[in-house]
């Protein structure tokens, strides 16, 4: 297991509560997509900070970009708004 991958889990465990509906076994199998999905739907500024510093801005544009075209609308309007304009900018 990479370094990246084990701050990642123990990001994970720290915001377990997004997650509350996953068993706890299961919580380590959480896809790059829904981490995303939550984090940015459901957590403040300075997680959604941790989570782009652990990931990486590359990473997280291609995660983002798999959201783009979706039936379902997980995640807001706004947020895909404002993370799309970041992401053109900043990765």
């Amino acid at each position: 297991m990479t370094f990246q991958q084990q701050k990642l889990k123990r990001f994970i465990k720290k915001n377990e509560h997004l997650f509350w509906y996953t068993p706890k076994k299961e919580k380590k199998n959480i896809s790059d997509e829904l981490l995303m999905e939550f984090v940015l739907n459901y957590t403040e500024l300075p997680t959604i900070q941790e989570y782009l510093n652990i990931v990486g801005i590359k990473k997280a544009k291609t995660i983002f970009k798999k959201f783009k075209g979706r039936k379902k609308g997980n995640l807001y309007p706004e947020i895909y708004n404002f993370f799309s304009a970041y992401f053109n900018r900043f990765a």
